[in-house]
């Protein structure tokens, strides 16, 4: 599929980032600032939700990885929890003719089997069908801590190196991506993050190593096109170095106004 045509629209280089990944904040300031319930300003990130990955796939990126839900969500008052996993589950039934139709492949990242039975045969059926789509890959990270994935990433090499597969001098940085549940998407070119807040909040601690990040005092709500077009202008004003020196150096935190 050619994306000339939306470049030129939205005047970006040819040089986009492969993998997104947004770190999706403010629906409860959102929510707080209208006097409405929590759960009005998770249903708003929603549409947010819908546009961002329809312009995504429209500007041909390989990956956009969702945080959707953390481990530490869990912590939150049960009811909005609930409500929270009703959400998930309406996003995936309304949504799926709409990735199937913009040629979007769904898939997950996290432990997705601390989340409820019915959520889970939603997540499987709407991969499923997603699963011939050649397009983006939209990665939604549900139950999701990167400490945990790390550490499982040990256990499975300190397993190979216990039973002889591999040598322990021979694990390698690429050893350890090869275990992670990323290990399929290439590595995250920008972080985004919305509502001002200055932390990765225990996301792709391995992953973010060498991304650019962009943030913005805009709620994921309000979050739209015209922002995330911002945030990609912003990375192709960057020159990356990777801990090289023969590159412009820039500014690594950039924040939107």
């Amino acid at each position: 599929m050619d994306h000339s045509g939306w470049l030129k629209r939205y005047r970006l280089k040819p040089h986009l980032p492969r993998h997104v990944a947004i770190i999706m904040d403010g629906n409860g300031r959102w929510a707080k600032k209208r006097h409405l319930p929590r759960i009005a300003g998770h249903r708003a990130g929603a549409l947010s939700i819908r546009e961002i990955v329809r312009l995504s796939g429209q500007l041909g990126l390989t990956a956009l990885t969702l945080y959707a839900f953390s481990t530490e969500n869990w912590k939150r008052p049960r009811k909005e929890v609930s409500l929270l996993m009703q959400l998930l589950k309406q996003y995936l039934r309304s949504e799926v003719a709409e990735l199937l139709q913009n040629n979007v492949r769904l898939g997950t990242i996290g432990n997705t089997g601390d989340l409820p039975r019915e959520i889970q045969e939603e997540l499987k059926n709407a991969i499923q069908i997603t699963s011939r789509c050649t397009g983006l890959n939209l990665i939604l990270a549900l139950s999701y801590s990167g400490r945990a994935d790390l550490t499982e990433a040990v256990r499975k090499i300190a397993k190979k190196v216990k039973s002889g597969k591999i040598k322990l001098a021979s694990v390698r940085e690429e050893t350890i991506a090869k275990e992670l549940s990323t290990k399929n998407l290439p590595e995250v070119d920008l972080l985004i993050r919305t509502s001002g807040e200055m932390r990765i909040s225990n996301f792709l601690l391995w992953e973010l190593a060498y991304s650019e990040f962009h943030v913005t005092k805009t709620l994921w709500p309000d979050f739209r096109t015209p922002h995330f077009i911002a945030a990609i202008r912003d990375f192709q004003k960057r020159q990356r170095r990777f801990g090289g020196v023969e590159s412009v150096v820039g500014s690594v935190i950039s924040w939107a106004r």
